[in-house]
């Protein structure tokens, strides 16, 4: 008899098969193939030759799992053998009519998700601290974007979720919008009151297109916010292997059909997916569905028990403090909150966010996510342990200890830094029009021609189309002193990109 397992769905209860979910369907027939010994004339061009440079780099088992398309090993543009079951898969472990495999990442998730909800001149609702990707798919699309204000914390100088009253007034001010796209949950952990604000945009033939680019683990534990394919939302893109245990650049497209249909959303990937996928990012997007689905309730259980003893300790340290679900969540601005997330305030330390994670890099050999002015973050996940978050607690008690009261706490006018620069013209528009690269500090008053951001979070400080402010010349300043990492289109840190010849 077949094990099922009662997995609570929202409201609802779903039966999941366990045995099903047993399998790898691509782990398991790429692993066989490895083992024919055949003699390759196809590519790739190593033909899994254990005396080559790729072998010897990096170990012969990973030259034999390099593999091209083949028909047992079937195709991911046109699956219809184990990457079909694997999708299949995919989509029962998170409640999804489809599931779509990618090996470019969410960012190309996020891009198919508005090219097949928005045509050109559509209108989508976005918060403005969007990823990279969220303004690629709007110039590619040629959609309009409708930009509302995520909620700030101005203590922990944060971006948050958007609420549902200002989701109501963007649909009531533009009641043409196809589209909203929603980030669940930010990279800070918030989340959105996400089944409100499904249920509003639905009742107006709008479709939710989501960012769970960082919540890729919320349907296997309890204790975590809801997953957007259980809500019912239409689209979701979620990074497996940034919380779930995949490697690196694979994600997974996630459709529920009714808005948006099937044949669109695969004719979208199709159009920019490659060719040649990668069948070791696919086999472990496969390996790492059956783990969750298996043993994800106890491995988040278990990481739930850990971050919250860290926060505790964390919280103790004088100058620190920490978020906590507890403390956080208000029911209105913050409707949610992952409590896997470290996001731990330093300056009153005297110390920017910026500086702590170099510190913690180059004096305890731990690698944040990321930092902010006032505070950095910490990304736990099914690979961490008692080890290692004792690890991350110790370094912030010895962090404190040297230098809590030694200089007096930061503080700059952090509300500054979130006023929103006005757009001109569309994205799109300023994308192909004819630019010219000026002098950061000469740009004030010119309208942007490209994407300027600090990664990661990847959150663009001004986008095509936005005017250059004089405060957003100062924040980039601000950001270039604090050795950030700041991206543009050429590289060059001193110039930016605006419009006219």
């Amino acid at each position: 008899m077949a094990a099922i397992c009662l997995v609570n769905i929202g409201s609802e209860i779903k039966k999941m098969n366990f045995e099903l979910h047993n399998e790898t369907p691509i782990y398991t027939e790429l692993d066989e193939y490895s083992k024919e010994h055949i003699i390759h004339f196809d590519v790739p061009g190593h033909k899994k030759n254990i005396n080559s440079p790729i072998a010897t780099a990096f170990g012969e088992r990973i030259a034999l799992l390099d593999a091209n398309s083949t028909k047992s090993l079937d195709m991911l543009s046109n699956p219809t053998g184990i990457i079909q079951k694997a999708e299949e898969l995919m989509a029962d472990a998170y409640s999804a009519d489809y599931a779509f495999m990618l090996v470019n990442g969410s960012t190309f998730g996020i891009i198919t998700m508005i090219m097949s909800a928005c045509d050109p001149k559509d209108k989508i609702i976005m918060p403005r601290n969007v990823h990279k990707s969220a303004i690629s798919g709007i110039i590619l699309s040629g959609a309009v974007p409708i930009f509302i204000d995520p909620e700030i914390d101005i203590e922990y100088g944060i971006t948050n979720g958007i609420t549902y009253e200002s989701v109501k007034k963007a649909i009531h001010q533009n009641p043409d919008v196809k589209a909203i796209f929603i980030i669940n949950p930010t990279y800070f952990g918030t989340v959105s009151d996400l089944r409100a604000i499904i249920k509003l945009c639905h009742r107006h033939g709008i479709a939710v297109l989501v960012d769970e680019a960082h919540g890729s683990h919320f349907p296997f534990h309890p204790e975590l916010p809801d997953g957007a394919m259980s809500l019912r939302a239409d689209m979701s893109t979620v990074s497996i292997h940034k919380t779930g245990g995949s490697m690196t650049q694979s994600s997974a497209l996630l459709l529920n059909e009714k808005i948006i249909s099937r044949e669109k959303v695969r004719t979208i990937v199709n159009l920019m997916q490659t060719t040649s996928a990668s069948y070791i990012l696919l086999s472990s997007l496969d390996v790492a569905r059956k783990h969750l689905v298996l043993n994800g309730e106890e491995v988040f259980g278990k990481l739930l028990s850990l971050c919250e003893k860290a926060k505790a300790e964390i919280r103790k340290m004088p100058g620190l403090s920490v978020i906590t679900r507890d403390d956080y969540v208000n029911g209105k601005e913050i409707y949610d909150y992952d409590e896997t997330k470290i996001v731990v305030k330093v300056n009153n330390l005297g110390l920017t966010g910026f500086e702590v994670y170099d510190i913690f890099k180059k004096e305890y050999n731990i690698q944040l996510e990321l930092a902010e002015t006032y505070a950095v973050l910490a990304v736990t996940g099914p690979g961490d342990n008692e080890e290692t978050l004792n690890c991350l607690v110790n370094a912030f008690r010895d962090l404190s200890q040297k230098n809590y009261e030694k200089r007096q706490p930061l503080k700059i006018p952090i509300m500054d830094y979130f006023i929103r620069p006005k757009t001109v013209i569309l994205p799109r528009e300023a994308f192909y029009s004819k630019k010219r690269a000026v002098l950061i500090n000469e740009a004030m008053g010119e309208i942007s021609g490209e994407s300027v951001m600090i990664y990661p979070p990847g959150i663009p400080l001004v986008i095509p189309g936005e005017r250059i402010t004089d405060k957003v010349i100062e924040h980039y300043n601000f950001y270039m002193k604090q050795n950030c990492v700041i991206m543009n289109d050429d590289g060059n840190p001193d110039y930016i990109k605006v419009l006219g010849e």
